[in-house]
């Protein structure tokens, strides 16, 4: 098993290190860990929910530490990946190209927390409105367009709120699998969103997210999966990836094991 997408104490909402979350990925049969960390922007956007930018050159280093420590270990140990989950912004698509195309990062995990609407950010838990849906699924598509990212994080997120199967959400939903099947950009089923609470709906009692209703519209598309725990403690490392693959499977949905570049340790 793999998991790609994974955070530390650093984002202020998480607990455990790099070293906390690969003993908890050794002991869990896991052999591969993405570490990947909300994304510091230089000026210090959204600032709340991230690591300063002046410690993203720390976090760097202890990921290559922990590769090399694995690396080392009799026998061989867990490849572990550098990332970050980050949010697509046209003003600063040349920062977000710079650091994977540069080496400073793995890979990138392209993450719709917020939306541009009404001339500010709305979180996209925040989304009650079609037009703030129509907005959602437009930005979604941008961050899918623009190439930058190896996969999608949750993409079926704004089901946290939007809590009806309709005419709106359908055509969200399309637009999002429409653009990942044009780009062959994987689509995360997300794990983080079976732990949090369950909300009700029309469908009943149910994960805020991976909503079935998406992932069975998934399915009418040529899109590819990845199954990831979105680990927010060392012990969640593993999380949902089981309950994660047997809902792709349910759907005949295509999982990526290795959506991410494998790189060895020094």
């Amino acid at each position: 098993m793999k998991n790609y997408h994974t955070h530390t104490f650093r984002c202020g909402h998480a607990t455990g290190d790099i070293v906390d979350y690969v003993e908890a990925a050794r002991a869990a049969g896991l052999d591969a860990l993405g570490v990947s960390d909300h994304l510091p922007y230089p000026d210090g956007l959204w600032a709340d929910t991230r690591m300063p930018y002046d410690e993203f050159d720390e976090y760097l280093a202890a990921i290559a530490a922990a590769r090399n420590s694995e690396a080392a270990r009799i026998g061989g140990g867990i490849a572990v990946s550098a990332g970050a989950e980050g949010e697509w912004i046209a003003v600063k698509e040349d920062y977000l190209r710079d650091l994977t195309a540069g080496g400073r990062l793995d890979y990138l995990i392209g993450g719709v927390h917020w939306i541009p609407f009404a001339g500010d950010w709305l979180p996209t838990t925040h989304i009650t409105r079609p037009r703030e849906l129509t907005a959602f699924a437009d930005y979604a598509v941008s961050t899918i367009e623009s190439g930058l990212f190896d996969f999608i994080a949750h993409p079926d997120i704004f089901c946290a709120r939007w809590r009806k199967w309709d005419a709106d959400s359908i055509a969200c939903s399309r637009a999002v699998l429409e653009a990942a099947a044009s780009t062959g950009t994987p689509l995360e089923i997300n794990g983080y969103g079976m732990r949090k609470p369950y909300v009700n709906s029309e469908d009943g009692y149910r994960p805020q997210y991976p909503f079935d209703r998406f992932w069975e519209l998934a399915a009418e598309y040529p899109v590819a999966v990845v199954v990831n725990s979105d680990a927010h403690r060392p012990v969640d490392v593993a999380a949902g990836l089981a309950e994660g693959r047997e809902l792709a499977a349910r759907f005949g949905l295509r999982v990526v094991e290795d959506p991410v570049p494998v790189v060895a340790g020094a």
